[in-house]
């Protein structure tokens, strides 16, 4: 995982990268963020064209940045002894896109705004955009 920024009481959000850390999010958090992680993974894979005038051992170098800048952020808010709090899902490089869906939720799909509200909005303010609990929580 890698950090993104602090939040109050001593909560970090963290960014997480690989399907090993979404399944480890989905076991911990009791929801199924690693079927939406797994979907956008496949999908910003297929969509990677090589450049023309790579060789064809040279073909993937470029298939790593390509998936960080296409696919959406996934992030988890941590309490300080590791204990996950709420799991998030911005828009690729948290960028508003029109028919993009924010999600995030709390243990087992409950509303993390309601415990965590202040943590929500120290991520909004470190990506300057606004996650509003009406567009960003899925069972309000």
């Amino acid at each position: 995982m890698r950090y993104v920024c602090d939040a109050p009481g001593g909560a970090t959000w963290f960014r997480f990268e690989t399907e090993a850390e979404a399944e480890a999010e989905a076991a911990l958090m009791h929801h199924a963020v690693d079927k939406y992680f797994r979907r956008y993974m496949a999908a910003a894979r297929e969509s990677y064209r090589a450049p023309k005038s790579a060789a064809s051992f040279e073909q993937d170098i470029g298939l790593n940045d390509h998936i960080a800048r296409a696919m959406p952020m996934f992030l988890t808010l941590r309490a300080d002894d590791g204990a996950g709090l709420a799991t998030a899902m911005l828009p690729p490089q948290a960028r508003r896109q029109a028919d993009f869906r924010i999600l995030i939720v709390g243990q087992e799909n409950a509303d993390p705004y309601l415990t965590h509200g202040s943590a929500i909005e120290a991520l909004a303010r470190h990506f300057k955009i606004e996650l509003p609990r009406e567009q960003c929580y899925p069972y309000a």
